[in-house]
């Protein structure tokens, strides 16, 4: 009975550890990590399709395309302002990475020069047109060059409120998504001219990204390429002085310019004294005045308290009667 308890309890544990290994080499088959796929949707192309160049894409997107001819990104790299920089900065070949299409970092080689639509949409994918050249239009994928802007939006309360960048930029034409800037911010802040700061620089013709988006002018060579953009969208005091450095310590002159207050007169000193004496007077006739009234005051009510003291108490000695009682 023992020999076969003990079998038992062996034929259990062998049984419990050969489903156990087989769970485990099932997992290890079927169920392993496996490599990451092109998804159609986020990241559609691989790095194993070729450059098809933007002259392909505008057989089909001719219209996108003229647009973007002028836009920043196309000229990205031809631009004079990046070729004075780039040579400044013994034309560093990271800084191709965001200027043109289709960078090496290997070899330091390139596809085409700037921002062209591979640049965002990625390499041709041969199954296109049936298969879309789709992007996700988000801020970390402007982050990949535009570092600066995308950290300054994050501090801003488009951020806090999930406004991503194609919420108010064209990425194709690189232009606000109304007429004006001024149109543009309206469409979420309405009657924003209400306030007196907002009113008198707007009817002085400027728009909202000039005190929003104030940056201070470049008096040196960018860091690695990257600037202030103002996209954090708060007003300093460098816009003020941006605008108003002869008049920003001279608040004075600022409301005579606005009609305010009459034209100051000179004073002579002999007068300026005699006004400064007639005060003194003033002021110690008033003091005197008002000793005398709180003085008056106290008499006054002690002759009152008394006199009404009195007859109340003639009136409850009326009314009080005396009452005698027999000793016995």
């Amino acid at each position: 009975m023992s020999f076969l308890n003990k079998n038992r309890k062996k034929f259990i544990g062998i049984t419990f550890i050969g489903v156990f290994s087989l769970s485990v080499l099932i997992y290890m088959v079927f169920c392993q990590p496996q490599a990451a796929t092109a998804n159609p949707i986020q990241a559609p192309h691989t790095q194993s399709f070729s450059y098809a160049g933007s002259d392909s894409c505008a057989q089909c997107h001719e219209e996108i395309h003229n647009n973007w001819m002028t836009t920043f990104h196309a000229n990205a790299f031809s631009s004079p302002i990046f070729q004075r920089d780039w040579t400044e900065l013994s034309s560093q070949t990271s800084c191709l990475e965001c200027h043109t299409t289709g960078f090496n970092p290997t070899d330091g080689t390139y596809v085409e020069e700037g921002v062209t639509c591979e640049s965002c949409h990625g390499a041709f994918d041969p199954r296109h047109p049936g298969q879309p050249m789709s992007v996700t239009p988000d801020a970390e994928l402007c982050r990949q060059c535009h570092k600066t802007t995308t950290d300054e939006w994050k501090a801003s309360p488009h951020h806090a409120a999930e406004i991503q960048c194609q919420a108010c930029h064209d990425p194709h034409s690189q232009t606000p998504l109304a007429e004006s800037v001024t149109l543009l911010c309206t469409n979420c802040h309405k009657d924003m001219g209400d306030s007196f700061t907002h009113g008198t620089h707007a009817n002085a013709g400027l728009e909202c990204s000039n005190c929003h988006m104030y940056t201070p002018p470049r008096e040196g060579n960018p860091i690695m390429g990257l600037v202030p953009t103002g996209h954090t969208f708060t007003v300093g005091s460098e816009a003020c002085i941006g605008c108003h450095q002869d008049t920003v310590h001279t608040r004075d002159e600022l409301v005579k310019l606005e009609g305010a207050v009459p034209e100051a007169q000179e004073i002579s000193i002999n007068e300026l004294e005699k006004t400064v004496q007639d005060q003194s007077q003033l002021i110690s006739s008033l003091q005197t005045s008002a000793e005398v009234r709180l003085y008056t005051g106290l008499v006054q009510g002690a002759i009152i308290g008394l006199i009404t003291g009195g007859a109340a108490a003639w009136v409850v000695s009326k009314r009080i009667t005396v009452i005698e009682e027999d000793e016995e």
